[in-house]
């Protein structure tokens, strides 16, 4: 997979894109991320790339004549060319499995009040928003795109099953986690994860994702892919309005 990042400031996305999980997919061949710096295809002896807007108004817009230049030099005909932008869809771990399946993303970073709405219109094929908030520019949001959808690339993660157990995977929170020492400050580690019995560890597993997500994000059980069991479990949630204690082993 080929990622290309367009921004005024390619030394805020250099750094992380160097380290850890995205630095070793690099250094394997799995994705090639490059950096272009847009005042590259500015023109003039200062390359402005911004001006202020028509009709007056605060901030300055980046220009079109080198968001068009940046975005042609580096796309392939089979790019999705991106506009990180808080106007946009909202970027999930669904879109990011989307995402993931495409030979080549092109991300651009918006700064300032915006771009120019010419680029949107004409050159961008979507806008991704990584939230509802405005934060100066898109450097931040092209870095979670590029490692949500690295992280699922084949090879990118030691487990090849990890993304599958991932909070949101199966639209749910992920299960809670412990490790050792077992006994932490008297805080001490669930009975079940000490069993060794795999079957209850994996349905403990399944019924405190559904507990977390209950109590924290209610709001992703409405479209949840849940089994018989796990929909009985919800129910008896909403039933008691508390989380009751793990139940026993299912019947036969």
């Amino acid at each position: 997979m080929k990622i290309d990042i367009i921004t005024l400031f390619p030394r805020m996305v250099e750094g992380p894109l160097s380290l850890s999980m995205v630095a070793r997919a690099r250094a394997r061949g799995l994705v090639d991320i490059g950096l272009h710096d847009l005042r590259d295809w500015a023109d003039g002896n200062h390359r402005v790339t911004d001006e202020p807007p028509f009709g007056g108004g605060g901030g300055m817009i980046l220009k079109p004549e080198p968001l068009a230049g940046a975005i042609e030099a580096v796309k392939s005909a089979a790019a999705r060319v991106i506009l990180l932008d808080p106007a946009g869809r909202r970027f999930t771990q669904d879109v990011a499995w989307e995402l993931a399946q495409r030979p080549h993303l092109v991300l651009v970073c918006g700064r300032y009040e915006g771009v120019d709405e010419r680029v949107r219109e004409h050159l961008v094929d979507e806008e991704l928003s990584i939230g509802d908030y405005v934060l100066s520019g898109g450097e931040l949001a092209a870095l979670v795109v590029t490692e949500a959808v690295t992280r699922l690339l084949p090879g990118a993660l030691g487990d090849e099953n990890a993304p599958a157990h991932d909070s949101f995977a199966r639209g749910l929170l992920e299960h809670p986690h412990y490790t050792r020492p077992e006994l932490f400050r008297d805080w001490g580690v669930p009975d079940v994860l000490l069993s060794g019995d795999h079957a209850r560890i994996a349905r403990w597993r399944r019924f405190m994702s559904l507990m977390r997500t209950w109590r924290r994000r209610p709001d992703l059980l409405e479209t949840a892919d849940l089994s018989p069991e796990e929909q009985k479990w919800v129910d008896g949630f909403n039933h008691s309005r508390r989380p009751p204690d793990f139940p026993g082993p299912p019947a036969s």
